[in-house]
């Protein structure tokens, strides 16, 4: 049996203090397959993007167990889950979060640099020519629509290969039409890395899009449907020669 991609066993997590305590995620439990993708779906302040923290190792839980590509994240010290993270994970944002004084092609080579590819920026040409911007390499964020925002963003975040990516309402941003296009470009990079997706979204169509789909109310983690065929590619690997 493989080894899941994202396990979380039973999370609590409670923050703040005194009578601004917030009991965010209670006995939360999830098991992503490697290559599979998650759309969770919620009401706002339900514990979505707490969730995508905890998988991200950027919120410690107070009970419970988490463990992401293999690693327990209780065995880490900050240093340990700082780097994990770089080699491991990709974000995407409702914000995009580029950097300002970055073209794009600075922006996507920016975590290939801090792992210390010495082929950062040829990585990062080839990424952009895939999400489409081959013609957009020195442009800065500002010069750039949303859209393309984000594509420079999705080439960020997929740049280094990682095995988990996490999505927090990529689309919110976006007119329709160019959400759109950018779920598109969104799943179909995916795939073809097979890399592990855990989307948030507040959009139920975009929500179904992925292999599953699960809901969180009040801290719990809630099955929505799982009569979904299996991934593709799962299906292939299973499939006789």
């Amino acid at each position: 049996m493989r080894e899941p991609a994202i396990l979380i066993d039973g999370a609590e997590l409670t923050l703040g203090t005194g009578r601004s305590q917030v009991h965010v995620l209670r006995q939360a439990s999830l098991v992503a397959a490697p290559g599979e993708m998650i759309g969770l779906i919620g009401p706002s302040g339900s514990g979505k993007s707490t969730l995508l923290m905890v998988v991200a190792g950027l919120e410690r839980v107070d009970r419970g167990r988490v463990v992401v590509a293999g690693r327990d994240y209780s065995d880490m010290d900050e240093d340990a889950l700082a780097a994990f993270r770089g080699d491991k994970i990709g974000f995407v944002f409702q914000a995009f979060h580029l950097m300002q004084t970055m073209t794009a092609l600075e922006n996507v080579a920016v975590p290939l640099e801090l792992a210390g590819k010495a082929d950062a920026f040829a990585r990062a040409e080839k990424m952009l020519a895939r999400v489409g911007l081959g013609e957009r390499l020195s442009h800065y964020p500002a010069a750039l629509s949303g859209g393309e925002q984000q594509r420079v963003a999705i080439a960020r975040a997929l740049v280094t290969e990682p095995a988990i990516l996490i999505a927090d309402e990529p689309t919110g941003n976006l007119d329709e039409d160019t959400g759109r296009e950018i779920a598109d470009l969104l799943f179909e990079t995916v795939r073809e890395h097979a890399t592990t997706l855990l989307l948030v979204t507040h959009d139920r169509t975009l929500a179904e899009r992925c292999d599953r789909t699960v809901r969180i109310a009040s801290g719990h983690i809630e099955p929505v449907s799982d009569d979904k065929a299996p991934p593709a590619r799962e299906r292939a690997a299973a499939s006789p020669a």
